[in-house]
């Protein structure tokens, strides 16, 4: 997603993602086993750049800023947030959440929490933002582990920045995913095929 978009407006939106926040309630501390690190991306998985080869940063520990455009952290437990961020040369980037619940039915919870953020994203932008026009698609279900689902959300400011973003959660047992990728441009300039196949892959490298 363009700085410019999200230099004047994030204040605002991030507010209004918060506000439809949905509390989940976690157990007490030390009710989860222990489970390996899952695994993320690497830049190859990433859809390709026709003109760009991607590059993986660290695997990092939080909440990414990236993410919170459309997706936070309010109203859900303090769980141990980890992510990697990947660019290319150009104005394209990508980001990697995982998170790791207590159970797996807060890992469903949390899933669909993440993925009803991003459903209304476009909603609450236009809300925030008089100056920013936004547009939300579903591009349907993901038959990895658990299931995963892809969505697109395109924004338009009054001023001429034009911004498309794919974005996908996905869940394995107690742990979930979200995959974002974005750049300038429209939906015409989404590849959702190679995404659709960067988020399965994404799921299934978990672990």
């Amino acid at each position: 997603m363009s700085k410019r978009i999200r230099a004047g407006a994030l204040t605002a939106l991030v507010t209004a993602a918060l506000a439809a926040g949905t509390v989940l309630t976690a157990p007490a501390a030390g009710a989860a086993p222990k489970t390996a690190a899952p695994k993320f991306l690497s830049a190859s998985q990433l859809p390709p750049h026709p003109t760009s080869s991607w590059t993986a940063g660290p695997v990092t520990e939080g909440f990414p800023e990236a993410l919170g455009f459309c997706v936070s952290t309010e109203g859900v437990p303090s769980y141990d947030y980890r992510h990697r961020e990947f660019r290319t040369d150009l104005d394209t980037g990508a980001v990697q959440l995982t998170v790791v619940a207590d159970t797996a039915a807060l890992a469903k919870a949390l899933a669909k929490h993440y993925d009803d953020l991003i459903r209304t994203c476009a909603d609450r932008i236009e809300k925030a933002d008089p100056d920013v026009a936004a547009e939300g698609r579903d591009y349907g279900k993901l038959p990895v582990e658990e299931g995963a689902r892809v969505r697109g959300l395109h924004t338009e400011t009054s001023w001429g920045a034009n911004d498309i973003s794919l974005m996908s959660v996905g869940r394995d047992g107690r742990t979930v995913t979200v995959v974002q990728w974005g750049q300038m441009g429209d939906f015409d300039d989404a590849p959702v095929t190679a995404f659709k196949k960067t988020t399965t892959t994404a799921v299934n490298k978990l672990y």
